[in-house]
């Protein structure tokens, strides 16, 4: 994201994404269809949108860029998945993964690629795929790896690394939070902060942006309902079918609390993006947009343009 120039006021420019449509996979028969969900994202007053999964909207870079031009849509960032906790040996894998995506968010004049660690178990099926537990050699690959995917989008493509802490990854809880932003450089590798994943893993989103403030680089806001996440937590569901129990619900039915949250990013002094996200694959079809449109007033009333 270009700095604002020195003799405006830093600002807080709010987004949503495909996720809030329901949408986690680049196709799949339960999710709206991509042009749905330009429309409407647009009629709910948002002008900043992420990419989602890549291939969900059109990866030609003329076409998006006239796809998102002719509703007032500006993007924001793209999004990766990766596993880099398991060393070089996975590097060129996932940089064929990366290269695309960061390409068109370049091409999209973007400014953020946001990362997301690898999932230790199946948020469908539930199947552990590996320890949920990072050895010392996996956190030193983590760390290591991170920072040179970070240097190499931003050589290449001029974007910033933005990691998320997510659930059912290995940078979930406060604890690997602060491991991981410990390890790195900060003038390479900065936090997207989801405040709805950090609280499901027990984080309180204010107190990290007043402790690693400079390490903040992105937003997404979010709410998890309480009593459905101690059910979740308590019988060990995954994300995914907690997903589809509503652990995730709509502003200001959750926690954290938002307001305090964007008080706390105002006074890190610089720009920033947050974007909503109210994750709730699958939904029906007409859900998303009221939702959007009152998550914007919302939003509105905590202060935001």
């Amino acid at each position: 994201m270009t700095s604002s120039p020195a003799s405006a006021s830093p600002r807080i420019r709010i987004g949503s994404a495909p996720d809030s449509w329901g949408v986690w996979f680049p196709d799949d028969p339960r999710q709206v269809p991509w042009r749905r969900f330009l429309d409407e994202v647009s009629a709910a007053g948002y002008e900043w949108i992420e990419l989602g999964p890549y291939g969900y909207l059109p990866t030609d870079p003329a076409r998006l860029a006239d796809e998102t031009g002719s509703r007032g849509l500006s993007v924001s960032a793209g999004t990766v998945f990766t596993g880099l906790h398991h060393g070089p040996d996975v590097w060129e894998r996932t940089w064929a993964h990366v290269a695309g995506i960061a390409a068109l968010t370049r091409a999209m004049d973007a400014g953020h690629l946001v990362v997301i660690p690898s999932f230790w178990r199946d948020d469908k099926t539930g199947e552990v795929r590996e320890d949920r537990v990072l050895t010392a050699e996996q956190w030193r690959h983590l760390a290591t790896q991170t920072e040179r995917l970070a240097r190499e989008v931003r050589d290449r493509y001029g974007l910033r690394v933005v990691v998320h802490p997510h659930a059912d990854t290995h940078i979930d809880t406060e604890e690997n939070v602060a491991r991981f932003l410990d390890a790195t450089d900060p003038d390479l590798v900065s936090l997207c902060l989801d405040t709805g994943h950090y609280a499901y893993c027990g984080g309180d989103s204010v107190e990290l942006i007043e402790t690693y403030g400079e390490r903040i680089g992105y937003l997404h806001l979010k709410q998890v309902d309480p009593e459905v996440l101690a059910q979740v937590v308590a019988a060990e569901v995954p994300f995914g079918p907690a997903v589809a129990r509503g652990v995730m619900c709509e502003p200001p039915g959750g926690v954290p609390a938002l307001e305090p949250v964007l008080a706390a990013a105002r006074r890190l002094d610089v720009d920033l993006f947050a974007i909503v996200e109210q994750d709730m694959y699958p939904c029906p079809p007409d859900r998303p947009l009221p939702i959007a449109r009152r998550t914007r007033d919302y939003l509105r009333s905590c202060g935001r343009p």
